[in-house]
């Protein structure tokens, strides 16, 4: 019987969240389809552009930030 898998499901593969057991029939159908493969391959390759990204804003998006604020400082 040749099962199928939802994007969310190679998602939930590609970020090791699956249970066990659901985790070997999906490497098992990898093994069996190629179309299955290569999807999970982009989604490994976009993952990996993801982790690659930088997670802190630039000191110029700081500066301009806390410029921004200061305009709403009270003035007593």
């Amino acid at each position: 019987m040749i099962k199928t898998f939802t994007h969310e499901t190679l998602l939930r593969y590609v970020y090791n969240e699956l249970p066990a057991k659901e985790q070997q029939q999906v490497e098992n159908a990898l093994l069996h389809d190629a179309e299955l493969a290569a999807s999970c391959a982009d989604l490994l390759l976009a993952q990996r552009a993801l982790n690659g990204l930088s997670r802190t804003p630039s000191q110029r998006t700081t500066d301009a930030l806390l410029q921004y604020s200061r305009t709403f400082l009270r003035k007593e």
